[in-house]
C-alpha cells in the first residue's frame, strides 16, 4: 500500500474525532461555488479556496459536481480511480471513492456518475443521501464545485446549499451572466444567500467596481444584498500553475493570487453568511432540500 493510500484509508475508515459525541454534533456547512458563464476560473478558485481552509485546520471535502467539465483532479495533476458512478451503482461506498489530492485534500470526482445522479429511483436517491450524510458529518465544510450557467442540475445544487459563492470577472458578459444566475435563483423558494468573488482583477478598486454593479442592480430589482467576499488578482503565476497541474496556492504561495485567497478565506471564516430565517442548514438541510428539488 502506498503512503497516499494508507493516509486515505486512515482518513475515511474512522471518525475524525475520537469522541463520538463530537462527531455526531459536528455541523457541516454546505457551500456551492458557481458562475454565470464558463472560463472565469471557478474550479481553480474552488480548489485553492478549499486548500486554504484545509491549511487553516478545517476539515474540507470538495465534491466535483460539474457535469460537463469536471476537472478538479486535472488541476491537481491527480488521477481518480473512482468517482460518483462507482457509488451510485453500489460498487463502492462514499468512503471508498474519496481521493486525496494536493496537500492531502479529500475530494470526490464527479465523472460520468453526475448525469446518472439526476435520474435515480427514490430508493437510490435515499442511498445517495445516506452516504453523503455519513461522511459530511465529519467535515467542517463540503464544497460543491458546480458547472457554469443555469442548468437544472446546477440550480438544484445551489438551491439546496447553505450559501453560494458566485465567481465573476470584470468582463461585461461575466457580470451580466452572474446577475442572471442570481436573479433566477432569487425566485426560488428559500433563496440561497450569495456572496461574490471577483477574479482576475487589476486591483481592489476594480473588484469593488464590479461588485457594486452587480450588487446595485440586485438591490434595486431583487431587493437582495450580494456582499463582496473578496477578489483574486490577475496573476501570471496562476496560469503557470495550471500548466504545471498544481494549485497556485501550493506552487507559488507568495504570489499575488495566493495572498488574495488567504485574505479571502480569513474573511470568510470571520464573517459567516447569515442563513435565511426558518430554513434547515447543514448536511441534513442540504439533503432534504436537494431531494425535494430532484424528485
Amino acid at each position: 500500500m502506498t503512503d497516499q493510500a494508507a493516509s486515505l484509508r486512515s482518513l475515511v475508515s474512522a471518525p475524525l474525532e475520537n469522541d463520538e459525541s463530537k462527531v455526531s454534533n459536528r455541523s457541516s456547512k454546505i457551500i456551492t461555488v458557481a458562475s454565470g458563464k464558463g472560463g472565469v476560473g471557478k474550479s481553480n478558485f474552488t480548489l485553492n479556496f478549499a486548500l486554504t481552509l484545509h491549511s487553516m485546520g478545517k476539515k474540507v471535502l470538495v465534491f466535483d459536481a460539474d457535469i460537463g467539465m469536471a476537472n478538479i483532479d486535472v488541476l491537481m495533476g491527480t488521477s481518480s480511480s473512482y468517482n460518483l458512478y462507482h457509488l451510485l451503482y453500489r460498487h463502492k461506498t462514499i468512503r471508498e471513492i474519496i481521493q486525496l489530492g494536493a496537500d492531502g485534500l479529500p475530494y470526490i470526482a464527479g465523472g460520468s456518475g453526475m448525469k446518472e445522479l439526476f435520474s435515480l429511483s427514490d430508493r437510490d436517491l435515499e442511498f445517495f443521501a445516506s452516504e453523503v450524510e455519513d461522511i459530511a458529518q465529519e467535515m467542517d465544510y463540503v464544497i460543491f464545485d458546480t458547472g457554469a450557467g443555469l442548468s437544472r442540475e446546477n440550480m438544484r445544487f445551489i438551491g439546496a446549499a447553505d450559501e453560494c459563492l458566485i465567481v465573476t470577472t470584470p468582463e461585461p458578459t461575466s457580470i451580466t451572466d452572474a446577475y442572471a444566475l442570481v436573479k433566477v435563483m432569487h425566485g426560488q423558494e428559500h433563496a440561497t444567500p450569495f456572496r461574490m468573488i471577483v477574479n482576475r482583477v487589476e486591483d481592489e478598486r476594480e473588484a469593488e467596481r464590479v461588485a457594486d454593479k452587480i450588487a446595485g442592480v440586485a438591490r434595486r430589482f431583487l431587493q437582495t444584498d450580494i456582499p463582496l467576499l473578496g477578489y483574486i488578482s490577475e496573476d501570471a503565476q496562476v496560469v503557470t500553475a495550471v500548466k504545471k497541474q498544481m494549485p497556485y496556492r501550493l506552487a507559488y504561495p507568495h504570489c499575488k493570487a495566493s495572498k488574495d485567497i488567504q485574505k479571502l478565506a480569513l474573511r470568510y471564516l470571520a464573517v459567516p453568511a447569515a442563513p435565511e430565517s426558518g430554513t434547515l442548514s447543514g448536511i441534513r438541510g442540504f439533503m432534504k432540500k436537494w431531494l425535494k428539488r430532484t424528485t
